[in-house]
Order: structure tokens, then sequence, then C-alpha cells
């Protein structure tokens, strides 16, 4: 069991490896595309925004537009390789791991591992292999069409829509323009990753219907993540603040 679990752990690092190499090709081909058009536009931008500027200037008593736009960068290839440490190694992703080993070993689910600490290590570290080729996938296959796995916090809006922007991360992602799209490698690495994960569980775990739950877990899993990141930065500020 231990070797199945190193299996999978090495796996998800090879899988990390990979999604370097790609991500940065990807990156060098999708840059040397959007040069060109980028320095066209930053010339008509200029000679635009010098002309709305003498236009301004002649009306003295004129208010000035304040715009506050958030500008968004893509991902790049050594950004990827630590969105899948810190969302495979971080605290609230360990912290989960904990709670749902100490849980499975509770109950003894599965029940090939018992209810010992020796259990609660094999919970612990099938998860963790399970998360870090999950991680790995996305994160790889992302790359290939420019989907960035990141969350992307909003603590400037209310409560309700800072909720929906958990939910809506959970299923959407955004491409190299700065939309929001379906997060198919997400789709893929979740689902994927949890039906590969049955060639090194134990028997009683190791099918489609296991895989299936898993699957759902992953994306509650995921949702979780996000109300943490969204939420937890500005509860810690209030309370050193106090």
């Amino acid at each position: 069991m231990r070797l199945l679990i190193l299996w999978g752990t090495l796996s998800a690092v090879m899988l990390a490896y990979a999604t370097l190499t790609c991500a940065q090709r990807t990156e060098l081909s999708v840059g040397a595309a959007e040069g060109l058009a980028s320095k066209e536009a930053r010339q008509i931008g200029s000679a635009c925004a010098d002309s709305d500027s003498r236009a301004v200037d002649a009306l003295p008593d004129a208010p000035r537009a304040q715009t506050q736009n958030k500008v968004y960068e893509p991902i790049t290839g050594k950004e990827r390789i630590k969105w899948i440490l810190t969302t495979t190694f971080g605290f609230p992703d360990l912290a989960g791991g904990v709670i749902t080993s100490a849980f499975g070993t509770a109950v003894n689910h599965p029940h090939e591992y018992g209810t010992h600490w020796d259990g609660f290590a094999k919970r612990y570290g099938i998860r963790l292999s399970g998360i870090a080729t999950s991680n790995a996938m996305e994160a790889g296959l992302g790359a290939i069409w420019g989907e960035d796995p990141r969350y992307f916090r909003e603590p400037e809006r209310s409560f309700g829509a800072r909720v929906g922007n958990t939910l809506r991360q959970t299923f959407e992602a955004r491409r190299r323009d700065g939309e929001f799209a379906p997060a198919y490698a997400r789709f893929v690495a979740i689902t994927g990753s949890n039906f590969l994960s049955n060639t090194w569980r134990v028997d009683s775990e190791a099918d489609t219907a296991h895989a299936i739950l898993r699957t759902a877990e992953g994306f509650g899993g995921k949702l979780a993540g996000n109300v943490w990141r969204e939420f937890w930065p500005s509860i810690r500020a209030r309370s050193w603040h106090k």
C-alpha cells in the first residue's frame, strides 16, 4: 500500500514537471503572436489618450474621470507550479485532509485500513496523492488553452455576491483575455484523477460508484477552498485591527 501511495505521489510530481514545460511553450507561442498586436494597440491607445487629454485640458472646469479597472495578468508557467504546490500543501488543504482522514478512521472507512494511526496515515496519504494528481492535471491541461486555475477574490462586493463568486469559480475559470468560461481542465482533472486513483486504492472503494462519489466530493472541496480564500483574509484583517 505504501508503494502505491508513493507511486501516486511520484506521478503527481511528473505531471507537475510536464505542466511547467507545457506552460512555458504555450506562453512563448502565444506571447509571440500577441506581441505585435499589443504593440500596435499601445500605439493607438497612446494617440487616443493624448487626444483626449488635450480635449479635457481645454475645459478647465471639466471633471476628470477616475477609473479603477482591475487589470488581469495571465498566469505564467512558474505561477502554475506555485499554484500546484500551494493548493496541495497549503494550510486549508492539509487541514481538510486531517479532518476527512480522522472521520474515515473513526467510522473505519474503508475497512481495510483499520481504526488506528496507521489507518489514519494511509487515508491521509491516499487523499494527498489524489489531490496532487488532480491539481497537476488541471494546471497542465489548462496551460494548453489558457485556463487559469487560480481563485480571484472580490472583497469589495456584498456578502451575497462574494458567496456567488465562490460558487461560480468552482465551475468556471479565467482565460487569457481575463473572461470567465467553463473550467474544462478542472472537470477533466477532478473526474480523471478520481477514476485513476482506483488503480492504487483498496478493493472496497476501487470502483465506478466510489469514483463518482469522490468526484462530487472533489468539487465540494473546491467550493470549500474558495470560501476559505474569499473570506478568511477579511476575517483575519478585522481580527487583527481590533
